[in-house]
């Protein structure tokens, strides 16, 4: 491997690192809490609790701002989307925290 090819591989890696530290600095000031106990919506309007890494998805297909996963207080896959925490209450707060996925990242 020469060394112009191992720079362009370092400068690829640095800038998706930096948009995907960008994008949750951004969803985080937009009221988002991602990380590992972010509360989700299902489609059905089911809410629960799961781990929402940008970026990373084990158990989820990523489609931008959604993932389709499994929904584990409806049970079936829905497409999920992440819950700002100005548009919940405390009870929603705390029926999410009560209902977990599988915690597999």
């Amino acid at each position: 491997m020469t060394s112009k090819m191992r720079n362009r591989g370092l400068i690829v890696t640095g800038a998706v690192v930096a948009a995907y530290t960008v994008g949750t600095a951004v969803a985080r000031r937009m009221g988002y809490a991602v990380g590992a106990s972010t509360v989700v919506k299902c489609r059905a309007g089911h809410v629960f609790s799961t781990i929402w890494i940008p970026g990373a998805s084990v158990k989820a297909l990523k489609l931008g701002p959604w993932r389709y996963q499994w929904c584990p207080v409806g049970r079936h896959m829905a497409l999920v989307r992440p819950m700002r925490d100005t548009d919940l209450t405390r009870e929603a707060r705390d029926l999410a925290a009560s209902r977990r996925d599988v915690r597999v990242p």
